[in-house]
This record gives C-alpha cells, structure tokens and sequence, in this order.
C-alpha cells in the first residue's frame, strides 16, 4: 500500500537528483509535475537507478513516445530535433516522473531499449520507430507496428508531406495491390466567401 502523503514533486525532485547523481543532466518541475533529462549515453542507466534505486521504486513504464521538434529545436531543447519520452509511476510509492533523452544523431536517431527493464516499452518503442524512425538498440523485435510493411517514411516527422509520397490500390489487370504516386491534388476545405462590392447596402 502507498503512504497516505506522497512525497511533493520538489521533495521527488530531491530524491531523484540525489538517486541519479550526474546522469541528471536537468530536472524540473513544472505544474506539480518532475521531468528528468539524461543524455543518451546515461539513458538506460539512468531508468534503471528509477526502477529500483530506494524512494524512486518505478516499477512501471506506463507511456513511451517519439517527439520531433524539428525547427523548434533551439537553445531549449539542446538542439536536438528527436526525443523519447517516458512517463513511469511507482505504484508502492504513488509518484510520478517524465524522463526525457534526446537522441544525439538528427539523421539517424538511436537510444537505447528499456523493453528488458519494462516489457510495456515493446509496443510502444515499435510505435516510436514507426512513426519518428527513432532506433532503439537492444530491442529485439523492432518493426513496424500501425504502418504497412512497404510504407515509406515516416508519417510523425514534422517534414513528412501531409499526403504522404505513395498510394496503394488495387490493380484489377495485375490483381494484386500496387503503389504508385501520389495522384491526389491538393484542394482548399475551408469555403471561400466572395462578397460584391457594397454587399448588404454597406458603403
């Protein structure tokens, strides 16, 4: 059963520093919520020491997912465009923690797998892959999981067309499903309203 009073997200902010020593490249907290930044390399490690270390106790990964910031990667995000986010909760202990790694490659985004410390990481690790193409080592079966097998890209990159660059169809004289171009032309959904001059008798 969890104590009746969780520690505060600044007392949990303590705790974690503490845990984490110098793989805790930044914590803060913001809305009552801690978020932890570890470097790629410290990574795994780091999840790790929040799994197991004394007053962290994480012992569920409870969300994993890919974020691009593409263009706003700046100054405050350490100018990496891809990032994995992680949200894991210690049930003994009723907290919470985000923890955050940027992958230090932009062209072929890598970190590590956390799927053999939480096998909830599997599917969603697959996902991220999918949609972000962001790599993760150690995973032992990345592939994709809401795209088709011969999808090319990936459809959450920010500079990913919104139409993707291939359709498939069935081909009734080849009887099978091709892929061919893009054949869709690009169409205005919000109506256009033309009013003549002096509509309404307004000067």
């Amino acid at each position: 059963m969890g104590p009746l009073h969780p520690a505060s997200a600044e007392e949990l902010a303590g705790i974690v520093t503490a845990a984490l020593g110098e793989k805790a490249k930044r914590v803060t907290v913001a809305l009552g919520e801690l978020t932890v930044v570890v470097d790629a390399a410290d990574y795994k490690a780091a999840a790790l020491i929040l799994r197991d270390a004394k007053g962290c106790q994480f012992e569920q990964l409870m969300d994993l997912c890919g974020v691009d910031y593409s263009e706003y990667a700046d100054g405050q995000y350490d100018g990496r465009r891809f990032c994995v986010v992680s949200h894991l909760l210690s049930v003994s202990l009723n907290q919470r923690v985000r923890l955050k790694v940027f992958c230090g490659n932009d062209d072929f985004p890598v970190v590590d797998s956390l799927n053999d410390l939480w096998n909830s990481a599997n599917w969603f690790e697959r996902e991220a892959f999918d949609l972000f193409g962001i790599i993760f080592e150690g995973h032992n079966d990345l592939r994709r999981i809401l795209t088709d097998y011969g999808f090319i890209g990936h459809p959450f990159r920010k500079d990913f067309p919104t139409t993707g660059y291939v359709e498939m169809r069935y081909d009734p004289e080849q009887k099978r499903v091709i892929y061919q171009p893009v054949t869709i032309e690009p169409r205005e959904i919000t109506p256009r309203v033309i009013r003549e001059d002096n509509y309404g008798g307004l000067q």
